[in-house]
């Protein structure tokens, strides 16, 4: 166990924030802290720090905090940059301060021994025996011939004092450090996750004070995780990261080879990284095994088994209670009630359940009028400011919910600024349908709304709709947890999340029909994201966002418009479906056809699939699964990747032979597949390892790719592999056949 609290309090002032607190981090768990906002989890974080102190820090020998031995912690919770002028890779390289002293001492070792056997290189010099070479490659590696070198030997001979020995014992533990440390790639590392998080390797040279606030979060993250704590806190990471960052720091995590402790409301991050989960609710904080969804399922089996435990309880100590009172002055009873009052008072009683904290924002509101079918036609639309970001265009259609993805800095948001008129466009033309009521938010916008820091939450409403009367604007305010004297808060006063609240607020009252959204989620808890998804999920009206939320979106989104590297294509169905049809351009099954005809067809060949989508949110599984095969026929009359549906048709294919031979020959043609996908990761994770490529950072990064794209064509693989044989399984069971047959 790396580390312990044991019976913790932490207040603040007369506010108390945990209490009997008991939190363990074993080895390299992935630990996931969950809760309300508000609730303590950030504390927590800074408590583990030693940022804070427990308020009983004596009270009892069971309270404290352990480590076992000295744990190095690492916390990103305050970006603070003295030199703004220092270079970024110079900030970097304090990360390594450890590796460079550990190579300086090398180097003086080197030297300490080259002069003590100054006598003997200058003997040798002619035969051209160079001291260092069988210095440093000591521990079983290779000297400059290519044969193991040995830690006790120097020139094939003895140590010829025992000051040398002593050298050659200390560099050899040096050497051992520095590959702990990643020394030796120290670099390679350093401009890698550079590149990963979106700059150039040329921005190392700059000036760190010449980069935005949330460029130099992102640097400040980078040296973090290159520093490479023994204990990790993250408060938030994957906020202003775009999809694909976030999915390398899945990755990077997941393969994190100590421990991890995560405060994050990305539901779809925790579920892929963590393996523990706690949850502070309460005050109280609890552990479950398992990430975020299981802990969801495991919390809500213990509430309903601690619910049916204090029923039964209760019905029990009411009818103890009722003898009691029965019997009680009866002469021969008085020492059956007596004993019957002991049962009672010696019962361990099971606290009653507390249901989840789940109270958040509602609203149930019908846009004022309804919009024609089509909503927003954009046609080779240019955006940007100084220069062109990008060229867009597409068709937005009535009860479309259109989830708007790509990296950062690639113009998401500046075309939703673009369509509603805060940026010009460069060229192009766009054109909202008949009806069209838009309402927009931007959560950067709302956070740092600049309303006078003394005006109250009421007041800010208000000024919005002035002719509304005030039960009307408390009304509006108490749908979205704005109620009792909440709404005398002063704007200065509200947190990150509550301002959301109040923009949304306001937008929502307008009772638009398209909703114009920039990053709705961002600084909401959970309980606030479920109540957003459901009311977007059964809003009627037609919805255009940005988000990288992927759960958020995978609930939302019917349609996807992807900023690609070269394009902005337009994807119809879900964003499940967006991803396998981008899998399949990527590797080619699909011909990438980026006119805007394509454009198109992609999307009326993704009808069906939206319609499926559509169906989920409303419950509808059985439509959904049809919409879904149907829209997998289409793509299998386009030439995508073979699937059952593609193997045999049972209205067609009348004879079960066939069918069976069918699939045998389908199953056949998957393992061969991936023998080969097999062979070709093999090597690509060889070439990964040859030393010549160890400065091509571009070569390795596409190599990485490259693995990448064939493990993920593995699991499709296996994936279809067992589709075909379950498939094969029903047919031989329905008709006889024996599996010995098979092959």
């Amino acid at each position: 166990m790396r580390y312990q609290i044991r019976n913790a309090l932490v207040q603040y002032g007369a506010d108390t924030i945990l209490e009997n607190v008991n939190f363990e981090i074993h080895d390299n768990e992935k630990i996931a802290v969950v809760g309300r906002n508000g609730c303590g989890k950030t504390t927590l974080l800074k408590l583990i720090n030693g940022d804070i102190t427990m308020n009983n820090p004596d009270s009892d020998e069971t309270c404290g905090i352990t480590m076992a031995g000295k744990q190095e912690i690492g916390f990103l919770h305050q970006i603070s940059f003295p030199d703004a002028e220092l270079s970024v890779e110079d900030e970097i390289r304090k990360t390594f301060a450890a590796v460079f002293a550990c190579e300086a001492r090398m180097k003086e070792i080197e030297r300490q021994l080259e002069n003590a056997t100054g006598g003997n290189a200058d003997s040798d010099e002619n035969d051209g025996v160079q001291t260092a070479v069988p210095i440093r490659m000591i521990d079983g590696q290779q000297d400059s011939d290519g044969r193991p070198g040995d830690a006790g030997q120097q020139d094939s001979a003895e140590p010829q004092s025992e000051e040398q020995r002593r050298l050659l014992g200390e560099y050899n533990a040096l050497q051992r450090q520095m590959e702990a440390l990643r020394g030796y790639t120290w670099r390679r590392d350093m401009e890698v996750m550079f590149q990963q998080f979106g700059f150039a390797l040329a921005d190392l040279q700059r000036p760190i004070g010449s980069f935005s606030g949330g460029q130099q979060t992102k640097i400040a993250f980078i040296k973090l995780l290159l520093s490479r704590p023994d204990i990790m806190l993250l408060d938030e990471p994957t906020n202003h990261l775009d999809l694909p960052t976030i999915e390398w720091l899945e990755k990077y995590l997941q393969k994190y080879d100590k421990a991890v402790v995560i405060v994050s409301h990305d539901r779809m991050f925790l579920d892929r990284v963590i393996d523990v989960t706690y949850e502070i609710e309460y005050h109280r904080i609890k552990r479950y095994p398992g990430n975020y969804s299981a802990f969801m399922k495991r919390k809500e089996e213990d509430l309903r088994k601690q619910e049916k435990d204090y029923e039964a309880q209760q019905k029990e100590i009411k009818r103890l209670t009722e003898w009691i009172e029965k019997w009680k002055n009866t002469p021969t009873k008085v020492a059956s009630a007596h004993s019957k009052q002991m049962v009672i008072e010696h019962m361990v009683k099971i606290e009653k359940p507390r249901r989840f904290d789940t109270k958040t924002f509602r609203a149930m509101f019908t846009p004022r009028i309804e919009s024609y079918n089509e909503v927003l036609r954009v046609k080779d639309l240019k955006i940007g400011y100084d220069a062109e970001l990008a060229d867009v265009s597409f068709l937005l259609e009535k009860g479309q919910k259109l989830a708007i993805l790509g990296e950062n800095g690639i113009g998401k948001s500046t075309l939703l600024k673009t369509l509603v008129g805060l940026v010009k466009p460069l060229s192009g033309r766009f054109s909202f349908g008949p009806n069209v009521e838009w309402g927009y938010f931007d959560q950067q916008e709302a956070v740092v709304n600049d309303a006078p820091p003394d005006q109250t939450v009421l007041d800010n409403f208000w000024e919005e709709y002035p002719k509304l009367v005030r039960e009307q604007v408390r009304g509006a305010l108490g749908a979205f947890l704005f109620s009792g004297e909440d709404v005398m808060k002063q704007m200065g006063q509200l947190s990150g999340g509550e301002k959301v609240r109040l923009e949304l607020c306001k937008m929502f009252y307008r009772k638009p029909n398209l909703l114009i959204l920039d990053e709705p989620t961002n600084h909401m808890d959970m309980a606030g994201k479920d109540a957003l998804e459901k009311m977007l999920g059964d809003f009627p009206g037609t919805i255009l966002f940005v988000s990288h939320d992927r759960y958020f979106v995978s609930r939302i989104a019917t349609g996807v418009l992807d900023f690609g590297a070269h394009e902005v294509r337009q994807y119809g169905g879900s964003y499940e479906d967006y991803l396998e049809e981008k899998q399949k351009r990527e590797s080619g099954v699909i011909k990438d056809d980026r006119t805007m005809g394509g454009a198109r067809a992609d999307q009326d060949a993704g009808k069906a699939k939206g319609a499926a989508a559509q169906g989920k949110q409303s419950g509808a599984g059985a439509d959904t699964a049809q919409a879904k095969a149907g829209a997998d026929k289409t793509d299998a009359g386009r030439g995508t990747s073979p699937t059952l549906d593609d193997v045999f048709d049972k209205k067609t294919y009348y004879n079960p032979g066939k069918v069976l031979s069918r699939l045998k020959k389908q199953l056949e043609k998957y393992e061969k597949q991936l023998e080969e996908s097999e062979a070709r990761a093999a090597e690509l994770s060889l070439r990964l390892m040859e030393p010549e490529l160890a400065s091509d950072y571009q070569k390795l990064m596409e190599l990485q790719e490259q693995l990448e794209a064939e493990e993920h064509q593995q699991e499709t693989l296996l994936e279809r592999m067992m589709e075909t044989e379950n498939e094969l399984q029903e047919m031989e069971d329905s008709h006889g056949c024996s599996m010995s047959d098979r092959g």
